[in-house]
């Protein structure tokens, strides 16, 4: 094909595309907007979920310095927590009490025997050493649960609504409201317990708050603890909604970074607006260009989203530390 006549040929694709979606908004927003309807509470209801993971790594990023890449492993670790309950005839709802209770002692652990030895580290010795922890998890979890896709039923049913042409399942609710709940929990502990605020304290100085007596090494233990915790809920919520498999920890792990960097370390409403956001980007992806490509719609605003930041930090003479 000789240049002139590919160009031509990618100007006529471009236009051809550009048509074809300018026709599909169309009919979301014109003649079928209770299509839109749809996305949105879907996209909503799954970015709580979302913002409910995110919070648990800007919690534990604010106040150690850690990026975790391990963060989705451990919700999906807490995921596997939840199906085994519901593989021993227990009700699957219940492992939004019992997998953060494990998934606790889980992140104590892990802190104790690697996270402790990078906290005072580069920012990047954090990244390999939860990345290492993430290859870890993912074959752990593959060799001891196998790697075909499950699912732990929790028979919520579903709820209609708008002449039954919105369909919403009660497993998806029921996830917004559990995510909530120990949202706002977390955040009245936080202000209210003396742990709570030993971790502020050490947030805003580590240096400061070890000379005035708060154990440093306490509170980094209890935060990795609460964000594993935090972890294993959603966990426990994507297993009863969605699906979990040993592999599909990254996307997770993906998703927080992004809302914590659009949101901001210890902005929780902006954590909140941020995974709402996310969610309702996931689902009209899905929509418009195909559940194939729904996970790579999230990696690209991932780009696009750094890409950005990059050129207004530069613009600034700041850069991210």
């Amino acid at each position: 094909m000789l240049p002139s006549n590919r160009g031509h040929f990618y100007i006529k694709s471009f236009k051809f595309y550009l048509e074809s979606f300018k026709n599909l908004m169309d009919l979301l927003i014109f003649q079928v907007p209770i299509l839109m309807v749809q996305a949105s509470l879907d996209g909503i209801l799954l970015g709580i979920l979302f913002a409910l993971i995110a919070y648990g790594m800007a919690l534990q990023w604010g106040v150690m310095n850690i990026i975790n890449i391990a963060q989705g492993d451990l919700v999906i670790l807490g995921g596997y927590i939840t199906y085994f309950m519901y593989l021993s005839g227990i009700h699957p709802a219940l492992g939004v009490i019992v997998a953060p209770a494990i998934m606790y002692f889980v992140g104590v652990g892990l802190y104790k025997l690697v996270i402790n030895k990078v906290v005072d580290r580069d920012l990047f010795i954090s990244i390999l050493a939860t990345f290492g922890i993430s290859i870890l998890f993912m074959q752990l979890m593959n060799f001891a649960f196998g790697a075909d896709v499950v699912l732990a039923n929790s028979e919520f049913g579903t709820t209609m609504l708008f002449n039954n042409s919105v369909t919403l399942p009660n497993s998806k609710l029921f996830s917004a409201l559990i995510s909530i709940i120990f949202a706002i929990g977390l955040v009245i502990y936080m202000k209210k317990s003396k742990l709570g605020r030993a971790i502020r304290a050490t947030a805003q100085n580590a240096r400061a708050a070890k000379i005035l007596g708060v154990d440093t090494e306490k509170v980094y233990a209890a935060t990795f603890g609460i964000n594993a915790a935090l972890c294993g809920v959603a966990g426990a919520l994507v297993a009863i909604t969605f699906t979990i498999h040993p592999y599909m920890g990254l996307p997770y792990t993906i998703r927080s970074f992004m809302i914590v960097i659009i949101a901001g370390l210890g902005n929780l409403p902006g954590v909140a607006v941020s995974g709402m956001g996310l969610g309702v980007f996931e689902e009209f992806a899905d929509y418009i260009l195909g559940t194939e490509f729904r996970i790579g719609s999230v990696f690209l605003l991932l780009v696009l989203i750094l890409v950005y930041r990059r050129f207004k930090l530069s613009k600034k003479r700041e850069y991210l530390k």
